[in-house]
């Protein structure tokens, strides 16, 4: 199931008709559907740009319960800070391994500013956040793709629009798209940004 605190955003044909958590979409296709029962809403999760399936019976009320923001997920494994602490010091979390490099390796790391163990978590950080920047576009291309093909796979241009966001290219993707309709336009494009979906 879905994060009910994710951003999802549903829509209608071509139409955008909720952006927000997935208690304000849900109440927004319930009054939909309500309005017009052949309505055939589409709900994505932002994050994924995954089609979510929704569970719309009942009351107004019983779909704000079902779907409430701050209802609490159960995390199946129990508490991760109950498990026992092993050597190190545990007030930083930092836990001794053992690491196998060549001997230049060694003699590179003590010479640095810090010693081995300063060294060896800079390296880490950097090397963590030059892989973040790469899965971050490679994620708000899958994201945005998984979007497109379940709602403008009929759209002309479909399948150039597809090669420009795969290329990376904005623009070619923003030229392609042009004459889209404006909220599906507008969705890929934000699904296509690397930063953080739903800003």
């Amino acid at each position: 199931m879905s994060n009910p605190s994710q951003r999802h955003t549903a829509f209608l044909g071509h139409r955008l008709l909720a952006s927000g958590d997935l208690q304000q979409v849900a109440l927004a296709v319930h009054r939909a559907l309500a309005a017009d029962p052949d309505a055939r809403p589409l709900v994505f999760d932002d994050e994924g740009g995954r089609q979510v399936d929704l569970d719309l019976r009942g009351a107004e009320s019983d779909v704000a319960a079902r779907y409430a923001p701050d209802r609490p997920d159960v995390t199946p494994g129990g508490n991760a800070d109950a498990a026992p602490r092993g050597r190190g010091r545990p007030r930083l979390g930092v836990v001794a391994r053992e690491v196998t490099l060549l001997p230049e390796h060694w003699q590179w790391l003590a010479s640095q500013p810090g010693g081995i163990s300063v060294a060896l978590r800079k390296l880490v950080h950097q090397a963590r956040r030059a892989a973040a920047a790469g899965e971050g576009l490679v994620k708000a291309q899958e994201r945005a793709y998984a979007f497109m093909a379940a709602i403008a796979g009929d759209l002309p241009g479909f399948e150039e629009a597809s090669r420009a966001l795969f290329a990376g290219d904005r623009q070619k993707l923003a030229d392609v798209t042009a004459q889209w309709p404006a909220d599906v336009r507008a969705h890929v494009a934000r699904l296509a940004d690397p930063g953080p979906a739903g800003q």
